[in-house]
């Protein structure tokens, strides 16, 4: 394995620094890890290739000079826009319909109405959290319901939608303990 191939299985551009690559890795490793995708010999091979790809990367990091920089390039960290007066109300609105659709396991409408905020308001982070427990409580229903496959993929969604979120990690991994000691790995 070359180092462009190492970069473009971590789904970086040549050149990209260290810390650039360890978030890269961390972002895919939660992503394929087996823990997450058991049973899921593509989502396996994928990690491995993810590891020797980090340490790769990181091996030829470390040999390589430093660039001297003439000028240090620190950009402020990125906020969102801040919203409008009707997207706060819109935001302020929608949660307490979807309140009211997860009160009355109205699922269905909830992903919808959350995936439509989600696609209005793509850097609110209250929106992705939304969206992940909406995605959630649906695999929680679909597991009650003996729907293992679409259980599992709705809370691949859930990680997908809201990856930062560690409680949500917690969450999500005893739900899949919960579906592979019902089900079994197989499914």
């Amino acid at each position: 394995m070359n180092l462009d191939e190492c970069y473009r299985i971590l789904e970086l551009s040549q050149g990209a620094s260290l810390a650039q690559v360890k978030s890269a890795y961390r972002r895919l490793a939660r992503r394929y890890h087996p823990d997450v995708n058991p049973g899921d010999r593509t989502a396996h091979e994928k990690f491995i290739l993810l590891q020797q790809a980090y340490e790769k990367l990181g091996r030829a990091g470390s040999t390589r000079p430093t660039p001297v920089k003439s000028e240090p390039q620190t950009r402020p960290p990125q906020t969102p826009p801040p919203l409008s007066a009707f997207d706060i109300e819109l935001k302020h609105a929608s949660y307490r319909q979807l309140q009211e659709f997860l009160k009355y396991r109205c699922y269905q409408r909830a992903i919808s109405l959350v995936e439509g905020l989600a696609r209005r308001l793509p850097q609110d982070a209250e929106v992705r959290q939304w969206q992940a427990v909406t995605y959630q409580c649906w695999a929680r229903q679909l597991i009650r319901d003996r729907q293992p496959q679409a259980a599992r993929e709705y809370l691949h969604r859930a990680l997908k939608a809201d990856p930062d979120n560690r409680s949500l990690w917690q969450a999500v991994e005893k739900d899949f303990r919960t579906l592979d000691r019902l089900y079994g790995k197989a499914i």
